[in-house]
């Protein structure tokens, strides 16, 4: 019951994972599944990355965790939302997938999955099948005044 987990990488990252309930692999005791997921991110070159969902798998020996079913990430005036995020500090990267949202001040973006590398902040966002498009609408579009 609220489990918390708090880690740094050699790079001064730092990691912090709470949940209302916590339970350990029974087949690997370095894998915990996780109820209430919250997670802050306080990464050494950029701003606090806060990340949401109802269930997350976190690996203490890496620190890697994917989260799942209502992930809601915020950073800055960003929030994406997707069923399915695989976190890695380890391997730099972010993959939210699944009715990806991704909203800001300006735009409303949906795509299948969204990738951003978490120390160089490149993003790639796409989508599955060839013949589908990222949906990009801009809030300040009227009636073809911008």
């Amino acid at each position: 019951e609220n489990v918390e987990y708090i880690s740094k990488d050699a790079k001064g990252n730092e990691y912090i994972v709470k949940a209302t309930k916590g339970e350990i692999d029974l087949n690997n005791s370095n894998i915990i599944f996780l109820q209430e997921v919250r997670s802050l991110i306080k990464l050494t070159n950029s701003d606090i990355i806060n990340i949401t969902s109802n269930y997350g798998k976190y690996n203490t020996n890496n620190y890697d965790t994917i989260f799942s079913k209502n992930v809601v990430i915020t950073y800055l005036q960003n929030k994406i939302t997707g069923e399915y995020l695989d976190f890695s500090l380890a391997r730099n990267i972010m993959i939210i997938s699944k009715n990806v949202i991704f909203t800001n001040e300006e735009n409303i973006l949906k795509a299948d999955v969204i990738e951003i590398n978490i120390e160089t902040k490149d993003t790639k966002i796409f989508m599955y099948e060839n013949d589908k498009k990222v949906n990009i609408k801009n809030k300040n579009y009227k009636n073809g005044n911008n």
